[in-house]
Order: structure tokens, then sequence, then C-alpha cells
């Protein structure tokens, strides 16, 4: 589809909502801003328990299921941003590391990664089909921390906590119904005569899906079609 676009001249980009919201307008803000230093570490949550069911699409490996694709990539596009935020690009990272369980299907029902990224930063998250979580996301930085309280994916909040100061929460609820950002952003871009966003290029989206597959890969799932 990339290579399409371009070849054509035709805008695309992932729908990736997240990266639109005011809140992470924000919290970028603060990251750009290295109002809690050097980022050290990062870790994030995306956990929700549903009965299973082989013909769903949440556990079907014909439909490509399982908890990374489904849900674990906010985690991954979220640790990614995080570090583009801070340091005007993610780096690539050294090592990439997961253990899982996977449901009768094959696909991968709960895991957790690990990233190694340069200098020492390290990523963790944990996203399931079979258990709760708080659903947070947390940055830690040398000189305080940033976490976004709940459900980070659709957050209208977040709390910047310095090492020296008090705590500040902002508050940024939804115009509507949180989509209206991204579907803002695209016109915007359509109307530049762009092929993407420069907010969630397709090499983004690329790299999201390159680990992904890695991690796919050392869980051993795979699916019927590829």
């Amino acid at each position: 589809m990339v290579a399409l676009s371009q070849e054509r001249g035709v805008f695309l980009m992932e729908a990736f909502w997240t990266r639109f919201l005011p809140v992470y307008t924000q919290v970028g803000d603060w990251l750009g801003r290295g109002l809690i230093g050097r980022v050290r570490a990062i870790q994030s949550s995306f956990c929700f328990s549903v009965p299973y069911d082989p013909d769903s699409r949440l556990f079907s490996a014909a439909l490509a299921g399982g908890s990374l694709l489904d849900i674990g990539i906010y985690n991954l596009a979220m640790t990614r941003w995080v570090l583009e935020s801070a340091l005007g690009a993610c780096p690539e990272p050294l090592r990439l590391g997961v253990e899982g369980v996977l449901a009768p299907t094959g696909v991968d029902q709960r895991v957790t990664a690990t990233i190694v990224f340069p200098d020492g930063v390290l990523a963790q998250f944990v996203c399931a089909f079979d258990c709760v979580a708080d659903n947070s996301l947390r940055i830690f930085g040398d000189a305080g921390c940033i976490s976004v309280p709940q459900k980070f994916w659709e957050a209208t909040q977040a709390v910047l906590s310095p090492r020296d100061g008090a705590p500040q929460t902002v508050d940024a609820p939804f115009r509507c119904n949180g989509f209206e950002y991204e579907i803002e952003e695209v016109i915007r871009c359509v109307r530049s005569g762009w092929t993407q966003s420069p907010r969630m290029p397709h090499s983004e989206t690329l790299a999201n899906l390159a680990a992904l597959d890695e991690f796919r890969r050392q869980l051993g799932v795979r699916y019927p079609f590829e």
C-alpha cells in the first residue's frame, strides 16, 4: 500500500488516532521541553479479559487474531512516539524481546515485550485478552515522570510529576469522540497535496510493523495465509 501510494501520488495514512489526541499534544510539549529530563524508561499496559472464542476475530488465526496486532500496536506505537517527541526521532531499537501465552488457535493471547533502545532506554509493555490491567502509559525520566493514567489509547488526562515541584494534571476532553483530530489531519494533508502525514508518516507505520513481525516470529505466531 505504501509503494502504491508513492507510485500513484495518492495520500495514505495509518489511522492511528491516539497520536492526534489533544492530551498527547500536551505530553509531547512536556517531553520536547525536557520537563522530566532524559527519558530512561517507558511502561504501558493494554489488557482486557474476554471469554475464549476460536471463531472471533480476537482469537482466529485466519483473521490475523492475537493481542499484539489488535491492541499491542498501541503500546508499541506510543512507546516509539514518546521517544520521537523527546528526541526528535525514534531511534532504531537495539534488541526486541518477548514472552507470551498462546491461545489454542495459535495466536498470542497474552504478551509481555521488552525493547532496548540506544543510550540505555528501556521500554516494557503487556497486552492481553485474559487479564485486567490499569491500562496506563508511564514515562520515566531522570528529572520526573509523566503518567497517562487510564485507557492511554483514548486518554483525556495526563499528569506531569517533576522531581522538584508539585504534580500538574492536564484535562483535554474530546470535542466529539476523539476521531475528529485524525480526520482533521487527513483533511490538512490532502488539501496540501501531500502523500503522507508528517505526524504519522509511512516510515513509522513500517517500523511498527517490522517490530510486530519480529515479536510474532519470536513467539512462533504465524497466520495460515502467510
